[in-house]
């Protein structure tokens, strides 16, 4: 039988092989070059519409780990710009570029073509008020997108795209999603972000060292029409449909992403607290042992439930609708 992944797994995780690791990953190394460099470029019209690496991947490895620009394909880079700029601005595209990584310059001048010079002295000397002038007389001129500076990132959302800026490292991820979310400072941010932009009465909390927290509220008004025995409404309304039949199976599928989900009624206010505490783990486990990392496409689900309790039963609460 050939060899197939696992073996090398398992001949890179035994530790007596340590001097042998390094030749056998010297040989994986050797043979990337060779398929970039050589192999892949040669032929610039196969490369740009299939590239020996799915959507181009070996980019990423290479941007990812501070290569510089004379350490890449360069042909292969420029393609992978392009597939970038034609996807933003709606043209076609061979596949669509989901966690694609750009140099920064390069990212600010697909997305902010026009200023990405000044963009990018301004955010290399951390000139954040230039910088941030910038961005907000493009919205103010009509331009789609919200942003959330950080001391370390940029997250920016077009649509229902998300980018994000690694200052320090100058390199930046487009259209976030199955990658892994690196750090709390970008979780906080994102819920922030979306906090500030469609549920702002909620509460979002940052412990560096530990977790974010998420505050949302019930109101007591609408705690106090939910049926307390659902079994005996031959028609269920919409309120007690939702709490007594959807609400739990939402809090069930959020425990996969949360670390903990707390609910208490405030002894002053009477309200219904919800308070959900991420990291950078889910619940989930691949295999036996190794745990799941929190990815960008989950924070969906949360934001969809948050989104839900405030449009539905707090700011309707608010504007004084009455629930049946």
């Amino acid at each position: 039988m050939p060899l197939d992944p696992e073996n090398i797994e398992k001949f890179l995780e035994n530790t007596s092989n340590d001097k042998l690791n390094t030749e056998l990953l010297y040989m994986l190394i050797k043979r990337i070059d060779k398929l970039c460099f050589e192999e892949c470029e040669i032929d610039r019209i196969a490369c740009t519409l299939t590239p020996m690496c799915t959507r181009r991947f070996l980019l990423r490895l290479r941007i990812k780990n501070n290569l510089t620009i004379d350490d890449i394909p360069k042909f292969c880079y420029s393609v992978h710009k392009n597939v970038l700029y034609r996807d933003f601005y709606g043209k076609t595209v061979v596949y669509k570029p989901i966690d694609a990584y750009l140099y920064l310059i390069d990212f600010l001048d697909v997305f902010f073509h026009g200023d990405y010079r000044k963009l990018n002295k301004f955010i290399s000397f951390k000139n954040w008020d230039d910088l941030l002038k910038i961005f907000n007389e493009r919205i103010e001129k009509g331009e789609d997108f919200h942003y959330q500076l950080t001391e370390n990132y940029i997250i920016f959302k077009y649509g229902e795209r998300i980018h994000v800026i690694f200052i320090n490292e100058k390199y930046a991820l487009c259209n976030a999603n199955k990658e892994n979310i690196v750090s709390l400072e970008i979780l906080y941010s994102l819920c922030e972000l979306y906090r500030r932009l469609f549920f702002p009465d909620f509460k979002v909390k940052y412990n560096p060292l530990k977790f974010v927290e998420i505050s949302a509220v019930v109101p007591r008004d609408v705690v106090s029409n939910i049926s307390s025995d659902p079994n005996m409404e031959e028609n269920l309304s919409k309120l007690d449909d939702y709490f007594w039949n959807i609400f739990p199976k939402d809090l069930d599928a959020l425990l996969e992403i949360s670390k903990k989900i707390s609910l208490n009624i405030n002894q002053y206010t009477h309200n219904l607290v919800i308070k959900l505490y991420l990291n950078l783990e889910t619940n989930n486990y691949s295999g036996v042992k190794k745990i799941n990392s929190l990815k960008y496409r989950d924070l969906r689900l949360l934001f969809n439930f948050l989104y839900r309790l405030y449009f539905d039963y707090y700011e309707l609460h608010l504007n004084g609708i009455k629930f049946k």
